[in-house]
């Protein structure tokens, strides 16, 4: 099952543009550029649901627990976002409401069903990050972000430094650390193995990259689902059992 947090850049007409230029809208502080034709292409060969938000991360992130600092930011990578300035709570609530909570409704219903058929799943979640933040270069082609609990991570991870070395990064670019909402909200609901990867935004930029990305995404994919036990796409470490 594949998911975009981040997939759409849309924004609700009653906001306008949040006070926010063009540009910025183009840039990764909006979406994640190049997961939604990424994501489908990748739907498509490998015959998988692909669940993705189509409203813009300026928005609400769907990522992010509501509340968390994260959630609606007043500025991202030196852009101020007009529009978020001073929320007040019901503003707040309209956009949880409205935008994160029927994408993560989506994702537990489609999850709940495939459990009750007694389907096994595992969950992919797709994202991709910039080449540089901060003037720091990223070096990194590919990301695995993981709580150290996932078999099918580790093993994705293995299967790409095999092919691409030090390139794919483990907990980079950035570290799936709490901050992260909807991978750790699922797979633990359900008792699910999981992925969260994130590839460079240059190398899916454009449509044509996406179709190939997709291709050797499902590679790996393919390659570390049969390596997994039978029982593997339910088989997890959850780190906070017991507490």
């Amino acid at each position: 099952m594949l998911l975009g947090d981040h997939a759409g850049r849309a924004i609700p007409a009653r906001l306008g543009d949040l006070g926010v230029g063009p540009a910025d809208l183009e840039r990764h502080i909006a979406w994640d550029i190049g997961v939604a034709g990424m994501g489908l292409e990748l739907a498509r060969t490998l015959d998988a649901v692909f669940i993705r938000q189509r409203y813009s991360r300026l928005v609400i992130d769907c990522n992010r627990a509501p509340g968390d600092p994260g959630s609606i930011v007043p500025a991202s990578d030196g852009a101020v976002i007009p529009g978020n300035q001073a929320l007040g709570p019901k503003d707040r609530e309209a956009r949880r409401r409205d935008i994160f909570q029927p994408y993560q409704d989506r994702i537990g219903a489609i999850l709940g069903e495939r459990q009750a058929r007694g389907r096994p799943s595992l969950l992919v979640s797709l994202h991709s990050f910039t080449p540089s933040m901060g003037g720091a270069a990223r070096p990194w082609r590919f990301g695995v972000l993981h709580l150290g609990d996932s078999a099918f991570s580790r093993t994705v991870l293995a299967i790409l430094r095999a092919d691409w070395g030090e390139a794919a990064g483990d907990n980079q670019p950035y570290a799936m650390d709490g901050i992260d909402f909807t991978v750790p909200h699922h797979a633990h609901a359900h008792g699910l193995d999981y992925l969260e990867l994130e590839v460079r935004q240059d190398l899916i930029a454009s449509a044509e990259a996406q179709i190939e990305m997709a291709r050797v995404v499902a590679g790996v994919l393919s390659r570390a689902a049969a390596m997994q036990p039978s029982s593997g796409a339910q088989a997890r470490t959850d780190p906070t059992a017991g507490t």
